[in-house]
């Protein structure tokens, strides 16, 4: 299936730079790449967007990360290779991902359980880096982003 258009965040002036910027920042704070690697993959497997889950699943691979975690993201809750931090990024991820899924979707629970494991700026980076990975899920399925696969 072809894209509908070159994709947006390309063609408005600036807005590639405002979202690389963004994504920087959020760089700095220190997180582990293999945890928003993982939080990356999962919101992208929730919103079926083939081409970030084509570039995460790259990205998992550069920091060393084994199969079988990478394929076991999408059951993170029964799949015993995870951390309980990397757990408490994933229940977050979600949570903010399906926002409509339910009233409250964001607990108190989920909030304060990735607390315990992520200072406040870390959590603020999970928020934002989540929040983009949906802004580039939203983009690329809406206009049909082909992944920029080698073959």
């Amino acid at each position: 299936m072809p894209a509908r258009m070159p994709n947006p965040i390309e063609v408005v002036p600036d807005a590639l730079q405002a979202a690389l910027g963004l994504a920087k920042a959020v760089s700095k704070v220190g997180l582990p790449q293999s945890t928003m690697d993982l939080v990356h993959l999962r919101t992208s497997q929730i919103n079926g967007c083939a081409a970030c889950l084509y570039l995460h699943s790259r990205d998992v691979g550069k920091d060393k990360e084994t199969d079988e975690r990478f394929l076991m993201v999408a059951a993170w809750r029964e799949a015993e290779c995870f951390t309980d931090a990397e757990r408490a990024a994933l229940a977050l991820a979600e949570a903010v991902t399906r926002l409509s899924d339910r009233p409250g979707a964001v607990s108190d629970e989920i909030w304060d359980d990735a607390a315990k494991h992520y200072s406040e700026q870390e959590l603020g980076a999970l928020v934002i880096s989540i929040g983009m990975v949906n802004l580039w899920n939203r983009i690329n399925v809406t206009t049909r982003q082909v992944p920029r696969m080698p073959w």
